[in-house]
């Protein structure tokens, strides 16, 4: 019954920024085999491919398509996104789960931030979701969804995210302008703004443990959220479900956003 809700059975959903068995991404993509889609991987470098053969292997997924794709190069997603669709066909989904800062850029006081650092945070938090739907959209004919990843300190500051609110921020303008943009072609474009999960990318945040502590005080629910919660919001973001949301940012997060 709920793989017909869904109508996600046998479709071509993209997961991009699995780095872990932690990652937001990889609870995803578990989510989306367990209602039959059919997953394709991304990955940038050797050792993440490494990493993620095994994780595929551990849950017997080990025939998945996986493909390298550095979303810093507009080549090389091009290229992974014309692999993708010579072998698949129609793409019906994408994951974008992928965002990236220099350590220095989040530890140092923001009046700190160099040029570069911004440059290179917004290139790879923002503008690769621009470059990803654009890579994609010749091969999304049937319509689908677009989910990014994104946080609370893209309209609040929180202490150590610096230079990567300033990027999530950009991603969550860039995401409602493609949902203006490409909604005409029946393609949805949403972002999750998950609360704080004990991620890699979350390593590099200085105060993250305080926030998680935070979170358990303030927040409605008392606790913080796990790594199915957002992956079943996800789901129905990717799925028919949702087919009259598009521009939106979806709050998981226990409903820490709406205290003051």
């Amino acid at each position: 019954m709920m793989d017909n809700l869904l109508q996600l059975k046998d479709k071509n959903i993209v997961v991009m920024g699995v780095a872990n068995d932690r990652s937001i991404a990889w609870g995803i993509a578990k989510r989306l085999f367990d209602v039959g889609a059919n997953v394709i991987f991304t990955y940038r470098q050797e050792r993440s491919l490494k990493k993620l053969q095994k994780q595929l292997e551990n849950i017997g997924q080990s025939d998945s398509l996986v493909v390298q794709c550095d979303v810093n190069s507009d080549d090389s997603t091009k290229a992974a996104f014309e692999e993708i669709g010579s072998k698949v066909g129609v793409i019906h989904g994408i994951v974008h789960s992928v965002a990236f800062a220099h350590a220095e850029d989040l530890h140092n006081r923001f009046l700190e931030t160099t040029r570069e650092g911004y440059a290179f945070a917004q290139d790879t938090s923002a503008y690769s979701l621009i470059s990803t739907a654009k890579a994609a959209h010749p091969y999304m004919t049937e319509g689908g969804s677009i989910v990014t990843m994104s946080y609370l300190g893209a309209e609040r500051v929180l202490d150590g995210y610096n230079v990567m609110g300033v990027a999530k921020a950009a991603l969550e303008a860039s995401m409602r302008y493609l949902a203006a943009d490409i909604g005409q072609d029946n393609i949805r474009v949403n972002a999750i703004s998950a609360g704080a999960i004990r991620t890699l990318a979350a390593k590099g945040v200085p105060s993250f443990n305080t926030i998680l502590h935070k979170i358990e005080e303030t927040a409605p629910l008392k606790r913080n959220v796990q790594q199915d919660e957002v992956a079943d919001m996800t789901i129905v973001m990717l799925s028919h479900l949702s087919r009259g949301v598009t521009g939106e940012t979806i709050y998981i997060d226990a409903g820490y956003n709406i205290m003051g």
